[in-house]
């Protein structure tokens, strides 16, 4: 069979499969979702005093940037669990995190602050959060392959780079309730860099474990 022909036999077939890998993947990503609750609450927990933070527009933009990470990362991976699929007018969705980053950063940088942008940038909880979110990344990330493996993925290393994003996103939006550093800036760089690595992760697993 050339190749061509199977890319649309799947692709025939992925049609009625579409709607399982969704299923899926919510079922497998609520599994996975208790064991990183556990390892939330018996190691981090809600930060102390998170009743008046939900009054600092900062501290409620961290959900704003972490939750549309994980929503757009899902959208896209769902999208190219179709071998035909294409990543063309799709994956414009993963800038949007970045965007709101962006115009987070750019807010913070106008308003008068009390400590230096330096001081805001590497915060109180750098080693903190670049353990954390991996940490209750990786349990996350597990069910996201899971989900994923029920499509026909013609690029498996993007796929798998994708579920990192969704277990990130998912990942971090819970350890956003326990971090005491709001700034933009601490964001932008540590989130980042916990992100980065769970997705190079997701990258690597993805390439061996989603191949069809």
């Amino acid at each position: 069979m050339e190749t061509d022909q199977l890319i649309r036999t799947l692709a025939a077939d992925q049609n009625v499969r579409s709607r399982s890998v969704g299923s899926v993947l919510a079922m497998a990503l609520l599994c996975a979702l208790p064991i990183s609750l556990a390892g939330f609450f018996a190691v981090l927990g809600f930060r102390p005093d998170i009743m008046t933070a939900m009054h600092n527009p900062f501290f409620d933009f961290k959900f704003v940037v972490t939750s549309s990470l994980a929503a757009s990362a899902i959208a896209v991976g769902l999208h190219l669990s179709r071998p035909d699929a294409s990543p063309r007018g799709w994956i414009w969705l993963l800038l949007i995190p970045l965007a709101l980053l962006g115009c987070g950063v750019m807010s913070e940088m106008m308003m008068p602050q009390s400590r230096p942008w330096l001081v805001r940038l590497i915060g109180n909880n750098s080693r903190a959060c670049t353990m954390a979110i991996p940490a209750l990344a990786l349990p996350l990330l597990a069910g996201a392959l899971i989900g994923l493996r029920q499509g026909a993925q013609a690029r498996p290393a993007l796929a798998g780079a994708l579920a990192g994003l969704m277990s990130s996103g998912l990942a971090a939006t819970l350890y956003a309730s326990h971090c005491t550093d709001d700034s933009p800036l601490f964001v932008i760089t540590w989130y980042s860099l916990a992100t980065a690595l769970v997705t190079a992760i997701g990258a690597l697993a993805g390439s061996k474990l989603l191949r069809f």
